[in-house]
């Protein structure tokens, strides 16, 4: 079973969508649309991913909308980290149409400051999802990085996913990789965080970027983190801003020799409990 574990699906009228430089994405990207690329890829199953409205109610159309369609395996829904009301927000959530298929919650981490997931009120929402049988999925910069660490160190009992290789700066070449390594390695010593292969063609240039260009990250990472902690995502409509879908995914297979089983599966049915086809 090939897995996509790390798509979005919106509409045009997401507020960030107005920036200038997204307009080639700033339109509907619906299950249809969704559909042909994973035929043209072969691609079986799917997590979908919230897409940063950061309103629970994007949350109860993701799961309604993941009930009603047989390739989304699992949801990955919004909620703030520092919500009082967390715990009650889960349960509804769970309670609703499609609530079974919420695998894990995912906050805009990007936007906190370097040093916000230290924050008392920030871990206790990180703990809440643990309890709640839920995976702690992270969208940082790489600055944010060793926080990560400090954060999967403190909450061993949680299960963490590693946005898009924690965003390194693919377009600033050998000085954006050594200054991941050293902090990337800071996560990968945690036994307990897995990382997603996504997200990478539009860390580089958008118009000029090649396989080369990613080939030095997506090495380390094999390295660091092996391949069954790591798994495959489009970041599918993002990744239009660089790249198709299908030349994400040929990307992916040009760098690993294949489709490693982990990579393409394995990792995202064990760490979301997806179910078998």
């Amino acid at each position: 079973m090939i897995v996509d574990a790390h798509h979005h699906l919106w509409t045009a009228d997401y507020p960030w969508l107005s920036d200038a430089a997204l307009q080639a994405i700033r339109r509907d990207y619906t299950v249809s649309d969704l559909r042909a690329h994973l035929g043209a890829a072969g691609v079986h199953r799917t997590v979908l991913v919230e897409a940063a409205l950061c309103e629970d109610v994007e949350t109860t159309r993701m799961l309604a909308l993941a009930q009603q369609t047989p390739e989304i395996a699992a949801v990955v829904g919004w909620a703030s980290l520092s919500d009082p009301a967390l715990p009650e927000k889960l349960a509804a959530h769970r309670a609703g149409p499609g609530g079974g298929l919420l695998a894990g919650i995912r906050d805009q981490v990007q936007n906190y400051a370097a040093g916000d997931l230290d924050r008392p009120e920030v871990q206790k929402g990180l703990r809440h999802i643990a309890s709640a049988g839920l995976v702690n999925e992270l969208v940082v910069r790489c600055d944010q990085l060793p926080a990560v660490a400090r954060a999967a160190r403190a909450l061993p009992e949680s299960s963490f996913v590693l946005d898009h290789l924690g965003k390194p700066r693919i377009a600033a070449g050998s000085e954006g990789l050594d200054e991941w390594r050293e902090r990337i390695q800071l996560v990968a010593d945690c036994p307990n965080v897995v990382a997603k292969l996504s997200g990478l063609v539009t860390e580089a240039d958008w118009n000029t970027w090649s396989v080369k260009d990613l080939a030095p990250f997506v090495e380390t990472a094999m390295e660091l983190f092996g391949e069954d902690r790591l798994m495959f995502g489009s970041d599918w409509p993002v990744c239009e801003l660089a790249a198709t879908y299908e030349e994400v995914a040929e990307m992916f297979e040009t760098l690993l020799g294949g489709r490693p089983a982990g990579v393409f599966g394995g990792t995202a049915v064990r760490v979301y409990r997806l179910e078998a086809e």
